[in-house]
């Protein structure tokens, strides 16, 4: 080993003793090696100047929104009477509409209903390969609505388990407990609990998430989001 190789072994293994027991020998180490590496005081300071640069755009972007808020409001403002007109026509237009086609709307609405309800099936089907069947039969006890009808529900029979399923666009509070109700003369017609209650549609009202989560009915939006 040559002379100059020794001594930088000698330096590698003594250096970390040296630098701790001579400061001076560290002061003069660290003023050699100080265009290297960044002061913590430099750090700090670049670190706040960041920060202050940040918190000027922040302050500027809401300047902008403030501004534009304002220009808003007087636009607002300044069409409020033209807007009022506007929404007395349609109000005007709206009721002559529903005069005219009241009684088609709500036909039309019956079927949309069903049409909704077929392709949620369609898609349970696909998905979990199995059958959805819509049973109809008549309460004349009235133990659903409290007076004699017919009750509709939608059932899955797959490896022994029982499965009752509601299949709307939509459902409020009143809507989750009815199916609750049909639920229940469900099993006790025939005598058998069901593993699972199960709720799709697109639109459920929070009350009546609330009902489902006390009654153990679960909920999805879509029927792919269906578990197990």
């Amino acid at each position: 080993m040559t002379t100059l190789e020794s001594i930088k072994e000698t330096v590698k293994r003594e250096l970390p003793a040296w630098l701790e027991s001579d400061p001076a020998f560290r002061e003069a180490i660290l003023g050699l090696t100080a265009n290297l590496y960044s002061r913590r005081e430099e750090t700090n300071d670049w670190f706040h100047q960041t920060l202050d640069e940040m918190r000027r755009e922040r302050e500027r972007q809401d300047a902008l929104w403030r501004k534009n808020d304002e220009r808003l409001e007087r636009e607002r403002v300044a069409n409020q009477v033209e807007l009022a007109a506007l929404h007395e026509e349609s109000l005007a237009l709206g009721k002559r509409i529903d005069r005219s086609i009241g009684a088609l709307g709500a036909r039309w609405g019956l079927r949309s209903e069903k049409a909704f309800r077929d392709a949620l099936a369609g898609i349970l089907e696909k998905t979990f390969d199995v059958e959805v069947l819509n049973v109809s039969e008549y309460d004349d006890a009235g133990e659903v609505f409290g007076r004699p009808d017919q009750i509709e529900i939608d059932v899955i029979i797959k490896n022994g388990l029982l499965i009752l399923c509601e299949l709307k666009s939509s459902i409020d509070k009143a809507g989750m407990s009815i199916f609750e109700h049909k639920a229940r003369f469900y099993e006790r017609h025939h005598q058998r609990q069901a593993n699972r209650l199960i709720v799709i549609s697109p639109m459920i009202d929070s009350r009546a998430q609330d009902v489902a989560r006390r009654l153990g009915i679960e909920t999805y939006g879509e029927p792919e989001e269906v578990s197990g």
